[in-house]
């Protein structure tokens, strides 16, 4: 099988953030990336927000972040995930090209537009149903469109349908939009634009191509028809993590969960971007969380891959696990390396502080505790306070 350093899934802001920061941290980077690069901001028309940056098309935006990532070299692979396993404490990421062992996995896989579930969508996607302005807006030139909801989203992709259609409604099941106060200031003086609050879609109808919404006003129950050529549904994101949701713990919809080191319930495998359950979801905060991702990977892998060679590896192993942020513990460190240097005896000390993980993996909840390894497996355990608490164990 494949063995990889870092393995990150997803090639959006978060993911090649993450690969920046992490062949710069010197790993070895493996980015997993299926169909365009670039993530949610490739189709999305005018990038405001993005610092120093005063306005881009998310294309541009998403091409710059390639480009930069790629003058640090990490190895791009077009790959579906399947599965994200943990077999005998070994992470493997499973896709449709092969099976992929990794120290660490960044899981940035982002998230993709809500479905309405209404009747019509699925059979009018593609013709007249979609969920990218950018990509189908010039197909509607001097058509009637609508768009349904009522977040930024919804408000900033009809404004950029204006160019092209005639009329661009957009239906919200509320009274007010849900979006930023500038996006509807400007959508609202666009006299292509019309509003129609309190309303939901009911169904879409047509021939071979869209021709109407059926709408209900959520107040009267009053049901109407929409003459329309196109529809543009945005309706909110959901996760690309059902992948990773039997193995990871999510919060309700399967946003994964994390710390603010991006690490999830399982050790070694961090979630950064869209995909992750976190307040506000844009470019800027999901590359920083792969910087964060990154940094937190490299340093649980330079820590695994140390503590792994120091613990386990050797025949026997005298290990003596502190605090580094007890005063007491780090005085007692210093006596029993003195004493283990007088004595010829070989004693290897652990930062149970800043190694959890370790502390997690050998069962160790008290601190200061003893405790002797043969090729890896435990033959003793013992809580010390002292020098000689030490020096009777190691006997």
């Amino acid at each position: 099988m494949e063995k990889r350093e870092l393995v990150i899934l997803g090639a959006g802001p978060a993911g090649l953030t993450a690969a920046i920061y992490g062949r710069r941290a010197g790993l070895d980077v493996l980015i997993l990336e299926r169909g365009m690069p670039g993530g949610q901001i490739t189709i999305t028309d005018e990038i405001e927000n993005w610092p120093g940056v005063q306005h881009a098309s998310g294309q541009e935006l998403a091409d710059s972040f390639r480009r930069h990532a790629e003058k640090f070299s990490p190895e791009f692979r077009d790959a579906t995930v399947t599965s994200l396993e943990v077999r005998d404490g070994r992470k493997v990421v499973v896709t449709d090209k092969g099976e992929i062992e990794a120290e660490a996995v960044i899981i940035a896989t982002g998230a993709n537009f809500k479905r309405l579930g209404c009747p019509g969508e699925a059979e009018y996607t593609g013709r007249g149903v979609s969920y990218c302005a950018v990509c189908d807006g010039a197909f509607f030139e001097g058509e009637e469109v609508a768009v349904i909801g009522g977040g930024n989203t919804a408000v900033e992709e009809a404004c950029y349908l204006t160019q092209f259609a005639s009329k661009v409604y957009i239906v919200h099941r509320r009274d007010s939009f849900r979006a930023d106060k500038v996006p509807v200031e400007r959508a609202m003086s666009n006299p292509k634009i019309v509003p129609v609050f309190n309303s939901v879609v009911e169904a879409i109808e047509g021939g071979e191509m869209v021709e109407r919404l059926v709408l209900k006003n959520v107040k009267t129950q009053e049901i109407s028809h929409l003459p329309v050529a196109g529809v543009f549904i945005f309706v909110g994101t959901a996760p690309n993590s059902g992948f990773a949701s039997s193995l990871v713990e999510t919060a309700p919809g399967g946003w994964i969960k994390t710390s603010p080191k991006m690490e999830t319930s399982v050790e070694g495998i961090f979630a950064a971007g869209d995909v992750r359950d976190t307040f506000l979801r844009q470019v800027v905060t999901a590359a920083g969380d792969g910087a964060v991702a990154a940094m937190a990977a490299y340093s649980y892998i330079t820590e695994q891959l140390h503590l792994q060679k120091v613990l386990f590896e050797p025949k026997r192993v005298n290990a003596l696990f502190y605090s580094s942020i007890d005063e007491a513990q780090v005085a007692l460190v210093a006596r029993a390396e003195e004493w283990a240097e007088s004595k010829g005896i070989s004693l290897t000390v652990v930062d149970g502080y800043r190694s959890l993980r370790m502390m997690e993996k050998l069962g160790v909840k008290e601190l200061p505790t003893a405790m002797v390894l043969h090729e890896g497996k435990e033959i003793s355990r013992a809580r010390v306070s002292s020098v000689e608490d030490l020096e009777i164990f190691c006997r």
